[in-house]
């Protein structure tokens, strides 16, 4: 201390020390509120629904990017996610997703949407009967009620009647594959949606109502739209929910 201050320099001493013991307690106060605001930031879940496609090629190579462009235009935030998987029989895609269960459950999807079957009514080495269709289908919903949402629940499954098999359709499907879907898949499909308490989406009366729209096996791109426009019918009011 400067002698010559005296008193004075003690109380010019004092006031800089207390300055900046509040300078300190302001930036420790700044420094918790800042790390409070990330720890809130982490936890909270994040905006937007997140919708998982599961089926064949019927979804790999088609609805999901009409249902993401419908959602965008109502300006609403998601994420559609395309795990279809191109000539997967149920009995495939239940392989392909008790291989992969832990990516996809890792997806935190809200809504899941369900369609296979038409591979099940091909002639050739895929060919799955109806009760083992059936059981295939039980089991991949069974995953699918076991996964969980960003906030803890267990995602909303949608589960969809596949479209007829024109008459036809050549190799590897046959003169009963369309038979086939309208009086074994499709059935199973409404028994597994009543018996687990899923919602239903009707793409075979879409497609029977407007033929042209399904060429083949696989739908137009005007058909993929419609589709599109189908499911998002069906989970509107969920994606409302879950937004």
């Amino acid at each position: 201390m400067c002698p010559l201050l005296g008193g004075a320099g003690t109380a010019v001493r004092n006031a800089v020390e207390s300055g900046v013991m509040n300078v300190r307690r302001v930036i420790s106060g700044g420094l918790i509120v800042a790390a409070l605001a990330v720890a809130c930031s982490c936890s909270r879940p994040e905006r937007g629904v997140i919708i998982l496609c599961a089926g064949d090629s019927i979804t790999e190579q088609g609805y999901p990017r009409y249902l993401r462009a419908a959602l965008r235009e109502d300006g609403i935030r998601a994420r559609v996610l395309n795990y279809g998987r191109s000539g997967n029989t149920s009995a495939e895609y239940l392989a392909f997703l008790r291989r992969g269960e832990d990516r996809l459950r890792a997806e935190r999807p809200d809504i899941i949407l369900l369609e296979l079957g038409t591979n099940d009514v091909r002639v050739d080495g895929d060919r799955v009967t109806a009760a083992d269709f059936e059981r295939n289908i039980r089991a991949i919903v069974g995953i699918f009620k076991g996964f969980r949402t960003r906030t803890g629940e267990a995602p909303a499954v949608f589960l969809a009647a596949v479209p007829p098999v024109p008459e036809g359709t050549p190799f590897p499907f046959g003169t009963d594959s369309g038979t086939r879907v309208a009086a074994e898949i499709n059935p199973a499909v409404r028994a597994v949606c009543e018996d687990l308490e899923l919602g239903f989406v009707d793409n075979n009366a879409l497609f029977a109502r407007a033929p042209a729209l399904l060429p083949g096996v696989h739908p137009s791109p005007e058909g993929y739209k419609s589709m599109a426009a189908n499911w998002y019918a069906a989970i509107r009011e969920r994606v409302r929910r879950a937004r």
